[in-house]
């Protein structure tokens, strides 16, 4: 007997050296009994998935893995036009306070709403195309004789 410690710790050195011992002297666990069905991967039913194909993530886009990525995804609605995200302080640091951003945001508003009062047209305006030139007959006449006078080789008869 081996004397590990002394007192209640000698006992449970001698609990654990017999319980090794049991542990060793089982015998083997008998193999499982064959049955007469073979196992799923020796039928010729076997299902094969399609073809996957991985996509390369987009460069410009930095990999958030921990980032959280909402599985709801809600359409836009009227509150979304009135809705400001906060700035960062990055972006407060960089607009130089928010003293500042206040003094910008009042002046923008104003801004619009004198526009709005003097119904001036946008500063911005939306290309639009002109018609092509029509050209009455005498004019037509002339830039015909023009044309045959350079030689330019237009069409007869316009």
């Amino acid at each position: 007997m081996v004397s590990v410690a002394k007192g209640g710790h000698r006992i449970t050195a001698v609990a654990g050296m017999m319980l090794a011992g049991l542990a060793q002297a089982q015998p083997p666990s008998a193999p499982p009994p064959e049955t007469g069905t073979p196992p799923p991967a020796a039928r010729g039913d076997v299902t094969t998935l399609g073809e996957v194909r991985a996509l390369k993530p987009d460069e410009d886009v930095p990999l958030d893995l921990y980032g959280y990525r909402s599985p709801v995804q809600i359409e836009p609605n009227t509150f979304n036009r009135a809705w400001r995200e906060a700035p960062s302080l990055e972006q407060v640091g960089m607009s130089g306070g928010y003293v500042m951003m206040g003094i910008n945001y009042v002046i923008g508003k104003t801004a619009q709403g004198l526009h709005t009062l003097t119904r001036a047209p946008d500063q911005i305006q939306a290309a639009t195309a002109r018609p092509s030139p029509a050209l009455d007959e005498a004019q037509q006449r002339r830039a015909l004789l023009l044309c045959a006078q350079d030689g330019c080789g237009a069409p007869p008869g316009g």
